[in-house]
């Protein structure tokens, strides 16, 4: 605390201190600047000691003095902004204080004149008072920045060009007001632009060019305000002999990508592709390259996140526009100096953006590809090419471009060609993506099949799909094991009879599914989401299914914990006896040139299976794996492996179902057996399973059937009896080519519109099926049945059944197409009907609804 010292702001000032014999000293006072100077620096080094410990009053009038003691001669100076330093770090500082002493700063202190000291000293009290006494300075409004810029403008000490522009970024993000002041803010920093600054040899302050540099490019950075500025001004000082002014600049326009959008951009991209396309094309600095495609990506990530008004044009696809028209013919140019600058500049464009790289894969690919395919001698570079662009995809938006069959296809066409780089770079990446828990995993198991072109890809994506499966058994991540399964099962069809991939399968693949399959089942959990795979090996691996399911033998299954009197074909609990599918997978794929050992006795035990089971998804498996072994023995019993063949007994068990379709209990079970025999196989009796399938079966199937089940329906009663031949009839004629359906419809035709109007709703849809293709181009029979068609139609469309409801109104939609002769007398009956559907619950009924209706509302329009 000062002893007895008093203080007055603009009077007679006298200092009087304490002593065994007081001498008043009038230092403060003197006519001698020099004294009057000693007096205020005396002052001001205590303030500097003590200002913590002032009171708000003795800081008032603190204060006063030294806003008064600025007004004095200019060797006073110094010691009075030193002594407004120290009273701009009081806690107690008065309201109203610092924009009183910031008036009085501005106003009596020409600071470019100062000495490097005192100008510090002013950027210290203004750091200060924005750091205390934020919304008192901004009541200045403008003033405040006009202030400044007088006080920065001309400032050449870098030690206070770092204060200055941290002033100058406080007074953009804390958001002061600049007004009409904001070009005179700009111009007042960017004179330093780019930063061109040498260290002094053992320089104390430690100050270097990359500190000033990354300080300036803050504030230049800092507000869209100054992009109308700035980005001329880059594009000014790209035209620099300097190659760091260079790189200054390509960093400053790169640093600006976070905060402009397309508003402040559109108009400068033409004159920033120019200049981009020049350092980026002609230079021979790696830094000025470098940094040239920062900058491209950032301009492209930066309109990539522009959010667009619904009469503004996408500036994003301007930009890609311009940079494509300039680098796109030189990648048919593959032996030219530009084709590589101009593949990093669209790589750089690619990484930026999602939507940025499907635009430039799009336009790039097929160039490259079609280079790739047609030209007898293709340049080494067009390989490398297509490796450098899609990486650049596959780095950064792989697991967003996975659902484009495209990327797809070419990401495993390249993946074949340089299995090393895929195994090295994107599988990691891949099962990095599939175990982080996020949204895409699905996608990544789909792209890591995709890739596994090759042994060495295989062996690396194989164990990360194994251990998925694992872990899903282990309760993580089940929903979506069936991605896993089909990956496997893809990675297995590609390879083809590679014998590496083979011996993976066998040894690793095959028993640890099955090891988890059983597994899964001995703990009672399901195991719809478990499907084998394609077999190699066959021999081997037949022996093993059928010794595991016939014996229990486990020996060849890892990590075996199974108990050792394993029957899985026995009826104990139905998770076990679910595991037959497997068995089914297993031998059923097999070619009919391998021998499938015990046959016999596992016939025996699949028809046990099948006739006491009592759970659908085991007896069906059962009846399954049971007719695809009789399909390739030279003699067998179950229907559709015998019709397949065309074998002699098909027609007596087929006449067996015929007798079904009257019982009453079994009819509607036995007309879905139409649906069996005559629509395709997936899992077991078809070609791709090695099955024995005779071409045109189908065809001499209907037409040994057909008659025979219309005449059963003319004598059936009516009923579910009668109704359930129309259900096999509609199976049998859904199921037959178009072009047979066309010529056997006139015929069956009343029969078809009777089952229109049967109630049950799987024939409904199943005629409405056959149907639609029909009236796309349809024969003259039914020409003459539109009455009754029309109106079966429209009852359709109150159906309960939501696709009963579609099938009716895409049919409705087909008949509008006929010529207008026929349909016109229809028009308004139609019309009014297709009220109801429009109001529909179903969107997807809706949806149905008014294409429907739009066509028969222009039905005979002219020009329609």
């Amino acid at each position: 605390r000062f002893p007895r010292l008093a203080i007055k702001g603009s009077g007679p000032i006298i200092g009087k201190v304490d002593g065994p014999n007081p001498k008043p000293r009038l230092s403060l006072t003197s006519s001698e600047p020099q004294t009057r100077g000693r007096g205020v620096q005396l002052l001001s080094q205590v303030l500097q000691q003590c200002y913590g410990n002032l009171q708000e009053s003795e800081v008032e009038v603190l204060v006063t003095f030294y806003e008064n003691r600025l007004k004095d001669h200019y060797v006073i100076m110094p010691h009075v902004l030193e002594g407004l330093k120290a009273l701009t770090k009081c806690l107690v500082l008065p309201p109203g204080s610092a924009v009183s002493i910031l008036k009085s700063v501005f106003q009596d202190a020409h600071v470019q004149s100062l000495m490097l000291a005192q100008r510090s000293c002013v950027y210290c009290i203004l750091i200060n008072l924005m750091d205390s006494r934020e919304e008192e300075l901004k009541g200045l409004g403008s003033d405040f920045v006009f202030g400044f810029v007088q006080s920065m403008d001309g400032e050449r000490d870098p030690r206070n060009l770092l204060l200055a522009f941290q002033i100058a970024r406080k007074i953009i993000t804390q958001g002061y007001e600049m007004g009409k002041f904001t070009e005179e803010f700009f111009e007042v920093t960017s004179c330093y632009f780019p930063i061109d600054f040498t260290p002094p040899p053992n320089d104390p302050h430690g100050i270097t060019q990359e500190e000033l540099i990354l300080s300036l490019r803050a504030v230049l950075t800092g507000s869209q305000r100054f992009a109308e500025y700035l980005l001329p001004l880059i594009v000014e000082k790209l035209d620099s002999d300097v190659q760091s002014a260079k790189v200054d600049s390509l960093q400053t326009l790169a640093a600006c990508g976070s905060l402009y959008g397309h508003k402040e951009l559109s108009e400068f991209l033409p004159g920033l592709w120019s200049s981009l396309r020049r350092e980026v094309f002609q230079t021979a600095s790696e830094k000025v390259e470098t940094a040239g495609l920062s900058a491209v990506s950032a301009l492209v990530a930066s309109l990539s996140r522009s959010v667009l008004s619904s009469d503004s044009e996408d500036v994003l696809h301007v930009f890609l526009d311009l940079i494509l028209k300039d680098c796109l013919h030189h990648l048919a140019e593959p032996d030219l100096k530009l084709v590589w600058p101009s593949a990093k500049i669209l790589q750089a464009a690619s990484n930026a953006s999602y939507r940025a790289s499907l635009k430039v894969m799009s336009a790039v690919m097929p160039s490259l590809l079609e280079q790739y395919n047609t030209q007898t001698q293709v340049s080494n570079d067009v390989p490398l090419l297509l490796l450098l662009l899609v990486k650049s995809v596959l780095a950064n938006h792989f697991c967003s471009l996975s659902s484009s069959l495209a990327v797809m296809e070419c990401c495993g066409a390249l993946a074949y060609i340089y299995p090393e780089a895929f195994a090295m770079r994107m599988v990691p990446r891949l099962k990095e993506a599939i175990f982080s828990g996020t949204s895409v995993r699905r996608r990544c198991v789909t792209a890591l099949a995709s890739v596994s072109s090759q042994p060495s890809l295989v062996q690396e994506s194989v164990p990360v799909l194994l251990q998925i499966l694992t872990s899903a058994h282990t309760g993580m991540g089940s929903y979506f094991v069936t991605s896993v399964c089909h990956s496997l099962q893809r990675i297995a069809e590609q390879a083809g009879q590679d014998p590496e991939v083979g011996q993976i399968f066998h040894d690793i693949v095959i028993p640890r599914l099955l090891g988890l399959a059983i597994q899964a089942a001995l703990q009672g959990e399901t195991l719809s989401h478990w499907p084998a795979h394609q077999v190699h090996y066959a021999s081997l691996m037949a022996s093993r299914a059928v010794r595991l399911f016939l014996d229990g033998d486990v020996s060849f299954l890892p990590e075996n914990a199974f108990p050792s009197n394993l029957q899985l074909l026995k009826v104990n609990s139905c998770y076990q006896t679910r595991t037959v599918c497997l068995l089914m997978a297993c031998v059923c794929s097999l070619p009919r040139s391998v021998e499938i050992p015990e046959v016999d006795r596992l016939l025996v035990e699949l028809e046990e299976l099948s006739f006491t089971c009592l759970h659908p998804f085991s007896y069906t498996s059962a009846a399954k794996c049971f007719a695809g072994l009789i399909n390739k023995r030279p003699e067998g019993r179950t229907i559709k492996t015998l019709l397949l063949r065309y074998h002699p007994l098909s027609t007596s068990l087929t006449d067996k179902l015929f007798s079904l379709l009257g019982d009453s209990e079994l009819a509607s079970h036995a007309a879905d057996g139409f649906y069996l025999l005559m629509s395709d196989s997936p899992d077991v009796l078809n070609r791709g399973c090695h099955a024995n399938v005779r071409i045109m079966y189908r065809q001499r199937f209907f037409a040994e059937n057909s008659a025979k089940l219309v005449q059963s329906f003319n004598s059936a009663v009516p009923g579910k009896r009668k109704a359930a031949y129309l259900k096999a009839l509609s199976h049998m004629v859904n199921n037959l080519p178009k072009q047979v359906q066309l010529t056997e419809l006139p015929a069956l035709l009343p029969l078809l519109l009777e089952a229109l109007s049967c109630p049950d709703q799987g024939v409904q849809l199943s005629t409405l099926s056959c149907l639609q293709p029909v009236l796309l181009d349809p024969p003259a029979a039914l020409t003459t049945q539109l009455d009754g068609l029309v109106a079966r139609l429209l009852a359709l469309n109150s159906s309960p059944s939501m696709k009963v409801r579609i099938a009716s109104l895409r049919c409705i939609l087909a008949l509008s197409h006929l010529p207008d002769h026929l349909v016109l007398p229809f028009r308004a009956k139609i019309l009014q009907a297709l009220a109801v559907p429009l109001d529909d619950k179903k969107r997807l009924v809706r949806k149905e609804a008014v294409l429907a209706r739009g066509e028969w509302f222009l039905l005979g329009n002219p020009g329609r």
